[in-house]
């Protein structure tokens, strides 16, 4: 009975957290429709991609009703659940919600959209936008989509991003290289290459912008550079190998249009990148900030310095730094306190002024926490952290309904504590003799 309970109210709480439905005039984009819908079409695109349990997508969700409504029949206003289609927001590099991307004149190079969260500023935004569109078409620039194929077979084809590697420069750039390489081998004689050549291009000035050029994407005339051709036994037109500092290359044996290169891209850039923020709570902000943009917030609760010195908080330190990296593709937030500095914030979490160092995971949309019950270890929290990661473990509300008040701390020093500067007290001036023998 327990089970199928759980299994309603969670059914039913997923329909509550929907943000958007058919009678808005926000249009529900998925994997299936938005290449149709978005990529194929002549129309300017506003596109939100959010998480239903964010905070900031829900406060902004009726803004951008009202702008979709104002904008009908003029500018497309759009929504991705980015939570429940995680591969299209990988595509698109989206990293926190909500994000805002702007799909113009050429909807393979979105803009991000930077501006206020009021319905005026993003109806601003967009009639900005479609006078550019507007505006580019009239002086005769491409204003809709277009596969690549023609600008290709014109000459026009822009590759400027795709790096031309020979036989002398590819293990200077390559091979010492501390980026992500993506190597298409190709022959000029070759149709599957002259297919792909269009989408690879697309492809790497899209992985560039949203990798920050950590991941390239590069391309080897094999019938030229023989020598690499050679060493790395190409066969077949074309073979695209993935080259990862200090590993054996490896074959990408993925799809060929531009969003299968840019997910894979975007893989092996969240599989480099460095592991989230651990941050101190410091201040209210640094908690609401982090607990609210993620699913959930582990926070940690360090024993005061006097009890561990420097190298003893920083061994702890170094233990959720593992495990921030191990769980880095969760897009959780990595929060520390000391013992006693957040007394209320212990308390609503059932630490409460003992068994230092602990742990909570805390999801803020829902205001519930897990504790850990193991030992404050690698091993541990990995096996708190996978529990939680496939949905089991016990939780508790938080006390309060809410997050208490935080106290503004100063950030540790990174040094050993000091314990208190007592005054001295100068008994020299106090006759004992002169006491009362009773009182003593």
């Amino acid at each position: 009975l327990l089970f199928i309970l759980g299994t309603v109210s969670c059914t039913l709480f997923l329909a509550v957290n929907s943000l958007y439905s058919s009678s808005d005039d926000v249009i529900e984009l998925t994997p299936t429709n938005f290449n149709k819908e978005v990529i194929q079409s002549e129309s300017l695109w506003l596109v939100e991609f959010y998480a239903p349990w964010c905070g900031h997508c829900q406060r902004l969700t009726p803004e951008w009703k009202k702008a979709a409504t104002a904008l009908k029949g003029v500018v497309k206003v759009g929504a991705v659940d980015a939570d429940k289609h995680q591969s299209l927001g990988g595509q698109y590099g989206v990293r926190g919600f909500p994000t805002i991307k702007i799909f113009g004149a050429n909807k393979n190079k979105a803009e991000d959209y930077q501006g206020g969260r009021t319905s005026d500023a993003i109806v601003d935004a967009a009639l900005s936008a479609l006078r550019s569109l507007v505006k580019d078409r009239l002086s005769g620039r491409s204003g809709g989509y277009s596969s690549g194929r023609q600008s290709r077979e014109s000459g026009g084809g822009d590759k400027k991003d795709v790096i031309e590697l020979t036989d002398d420069s590819f293990d200077k750039n390559v091979i010492n290289s501390d980026d992500v390489w993506m190597v298409e081998f190709y022959a000029p004689w070759c149709g599957h290459c002259k297919n792909l050549e269009p989408e690879w291009a697309a492809a790497a000035t899209e992985v560039k912008e949203q990798t920050k050029g950590k991941v390239k994407l590069a391309a080897v005339d094999a019938t030229v550079n023989q020598m690499l051709a050679t060493r790395y036994g190409i066969r077949g037109f074309p073979t695209i190998k993935i080259f990862q500092k200090g590993e054996d290359p490896v074959d990408y044996d993925g799809g060929r249009t531009r969003s299968d290169i840019v997910s894979r891209a975007l893989d092996l850039f969240s599989d480099n990148a460095p592991p989230p923020e651990l941050l101190e709570i410091i201040s209210e902000d640094v908690l609401k900030s982090t607990c609210d943009a993620h699913q959930l917030c582990i926070i940690s609760v360090l024993p005061h310095i006097l009890d561990t010195g420097a190298s003893g908080r920083n061994s702890y330190l170094d233990v959720m730094l593992k495990m921030a990296e191990k769980y880095k593709k969760k897009m959780w937030g990595w929060l520390w306190t000391e013992a006693g500095a957040q007394a209320d914030l212990e308390s609503s979490l059932g630490i409460g002024g003992f068994g230092y160092p602990a742990m909570a995971a805390v999801n803020a949309r829902k205001m519930k926490f897990a504790l850990l019950k193991g030992s404050f270890s690698e091993q541990g929290i990995n096996e708190f952290l996978r529990e939680l990661s496939v949905g089991r473990g016990s939780t508790a509300p938080v006390g309060g309904g809410a997050f208490p008040k935080i106290h503004s701390v100063e950030p540790w020093d990174g040094k050993d504590g000091e314990l208190p500067v007592e005054d001295d007290i100068d008994l020299s001036d106090v006759d004992l003799d002169d006491w009362d023998k009773d009182e003593l």
